[in-house]
């Protein structure tokens, strides 16, 4: 319910280059790729994204991971960079 909205305002957000679902092993996984890191902060504090963020540890569990490259990394390559980097939230 929450997690849609945020998910379609980062496709439609400046800077977005890439953003993308995919499910794998019963988790939900988010692949977003910014023009620069400004970009991907503008979009973090959002309202839709900062009030998805407020509940999230009432509607789900997971991880997150973020890192810088330069290039658009594949899905087998982020996931490699997730299951090796990112933090429980």
């Amino acid at each position: 319910m929450l997690a849609v909205p945020a998910f379609r305002a980062a496709q439609k957000a400046a800077g977005c280059l890439f953003c993308e679902a995919k499910k794998r092993d019963g988790y939900h996984h988010t692949l977003t790729v910014w023009v620069d890191k400004k970009s991907m902060m503008a979009d973090r504090s959002s309202p839709v994204h900062r009030k998805t963020m407020k509940v999230f540890a009432q509607i789900a569990q997971g991880k997150v991971c973020g890192y810088e490259a330069n290039s658009i990394p594949t899905w087998q390559e982020a996931l490699l960079t997730f299951d090796t980097e990112a933090r429980v939230v």
